[in-house]
Order: structure tokens, then sequence, then C-alpha cells
């Protein structure tokens, strides 16, 4: 957005945010990630935290952890209702695997869905590519209000 042209795969959905999601494994697991987008806007991650345990249950929207980086530090939410399954252990060891393959090694945990459709990446809160494109473009042109004070019109 803005000077950077936003690039994403689209083998996946994605979730408003800023994660994406791949799967369902043989165990009806989704795996996700943040997107080269939430990247950007963090650069440089060098902290990752965790605040659940895998086989715990989690709301969708609770809190589940933080990250911090050099631009900011940020609590990271559940993207749906489910039960978590696995934890990127590889990336709660070296963070910076985000920045560095974000769609790929860089992914940060896995969650059974609670909505009982395992065996599909349909939600009502994952998107499809051209739907988190839409988001992406909807963001940026509230960002842009708010820099220039405009964000109440």
């Amino acid at each position: 957005m803005g000077d950077y042209q936003a690039e994403f795969p689209t083998d996946r959905r994605f979730v408003a945010n800023h994660m994406w999601a791949t799967g369902p494994d043989e165990a009806g697991s989704l795996r996700f990630g943040l997107t080269a987008y939430a990247v950007r806007l963090l650069q440089d991650v060098y902290f990752l935290d965790w605040t659940f345990q895998p086989g715990q249950a989690v709301k969708h929207r609770a809190e589940i952890g933080s990250i911090e980086s050099k631009k900011a530090e940020s609590d990271l939410y559940a993207p749906i209702a489910g039960v978590m399954s696995v934890i990127n252990d590889a990336v709660l060891d070296d963070p910076s695997q985000i920045n560095a393959d974000c769609y790929g090694n860089g992914w940060l945990f896995e969650m059974r869905p609670s909505d009982g459709r395992i065996d599909s990446m349909e939600s009502d809160h994952l998107m499809s590519p051209d739907e988190y494109l839409a988001h992406l473009e909807k963001a940026w042109e509230v960002a842009q209000r708010t820099i220039k004070g405009q964000a109440n019109l």
C-alpha cells in the first residue's frame, strides 16, 4: 500500500488482523502466520511470546500473545475460535524467521477450529485473497485519512 505493492500468496485464506491460514491438515488444524503487510508494519520482529498452551481452547479475538519489533509492540489475537494445537518452537526461539519467510518457515501456530468446519477453509472470519485485498485497500484509505487528521470523515 502506498509506495509498496501488496503481494501475497493466493493459496490461502486471510484474517482482518493480517494473519494468513493454510490447511486443514489431517488432524483438522489450520496453520496461521503473519502476512507480509503485518511484517512490513512491524519491521524487524525480534521477540515473540504466547499466553496459551497447546490443547487450550481460545475464543475468537482472545489475546493469545505478543510480538515486539524494531517499530512496535503489539498484542496478538486469536484469528478464529478453536483449540490451539501446535506452536512453532523454531520461530519462538528465533523470531527473525518471521521477517525472512513469513509465508513459510515463519508460521506462528496451528489450531483446530471450533465451528465444526474443519474439512474446509470456510469460516466467517477467513477471507479469500480478493476479499483480503479489498480489506487492505479500505484499511489504507482509513490510514491516509488518519494521517491527514480526517479520521471522522
